[in-house]
């Protein structure tokens, strides 16, 4: 089967990122969102990073344009009755994603393949609620998706090898460096970011550190590129709290259990970058 149009649920944050990575790499890209004020929101991020890199000379105006004519929008996910793939980036929340698989089932011809971008929510069980369990699998994109070099897939039980053939070499035209793993909680990548993080914020909880040094003990002394307590204000303490809350949930390990001093802040409103604030306070 060779991939020629793609379909994106979402086109938030990680749905525009990954829409522009698929238009770049000469793929038909149709992108939904709910409302077309969302749909726009998102095709502008686009844009801006585009227009960045034409800024930076990484790119010309021509490759810019392309690009962009790639890319069509709609709030519907009927149009998506002749995509070859599609990719499903919606909150995570398994009730929304669900919803989005079981409607995708039905419009789509049966050689669709179907993704999700989730990062810890089980692949078998959004594919249990398909007609075509052996068609889904997970594609989990890090943020920001154009620059980061790392693509996670996971296949469930019942994913068959020539989707998983199929998407490695999807990813392969992407630019991506792909590891492989099983549906496990938390997977390989956020598994092991989790207990960095819970480590991060039981020395925070307990005084033990500012969180301006245990960001740079983790920065200057391992080579990361952001701290973890930063980290988590860039990615969301929403997604954060729910990510802890998924694998908690499937594993029933306490260790896992969210941190209070991250539902607190949650629940304040206060959720990272997005918010003007988290753990540290972004607003001017």
């Amino acid at each position: 089967m060779i991939i020629k149009k793609v379909g994106v649920v979402g086109c938030g944050f990680m749905g525009s990122g990954i829409a522009q990575i698929c238009a770049q790499s000469g793929y038909e890209v149709l992108v939904m969102e709910k409302t077309n004020d969302l749909l726009k929101k998102g095709m502008d991020s686009i844009d801006r990073f585009l227009t960045k890199s034409l800024a930076e000379r990484k790119i010309t105006g021509e490759y810019k344009k392309t690009t962009m004519d790639r890319i069509k929008g709609t709030t519907s996910l009927s149009d998506f009755v002749d995509r070859d793939l599609i990719i499903e980036a919606v909150p995570e929340r398994i009730e929304i994603k669900e919803e989005v698989f079981r409607e995708l089932d039905q419009i789509c011809p049966e050689q669709t393949i179907l993704t999700s971008n989730t990062s810890t929510i089980s692949i078998t069980e959004i594919g249990e609620i398909t007609s075509r369990p052996e068609k889904v699998i997970g594609t989990h994109f890090l943020s920001p998706v154009p620059p980061s070099r790392l693509l996670e897939i996971i296949f469930s039980p019942a994913t068959s090898l020539e989707t998983l053939t199929i998407v490695k070499g999807f990813g392969k035209t992407l630019g991506k460096e792909m590891i492989v793993t099983k549906d496990t909680p938390g997977f390989v990548f956020n598994y092991m970011l989790i207990a960095l993080t819970q480590a991060a914020m039981e020395l925070l909880e307990n005084g033990i550190a500012t969180k301006e040094d245990i960001d740079k003990a983790m920065v200057l002394g391992l080579g990361h590129p952001i701290g973890p307590i930063a980290l988590m204000d860039f990615n969301g303490l929403d997604t954060v709290y729910l990510v802890f809350k998924s694998i908690y949930e499937r594993t029933g390990d306490v260790h896992h259990r969210p941190p209070p001093i991250l539902k607190n802040l949650v629940d304040s409103g206060y959720i990272g970058r997005k918010s003007g604030k988290g753990f540290y306070d972004y607003q001017p």
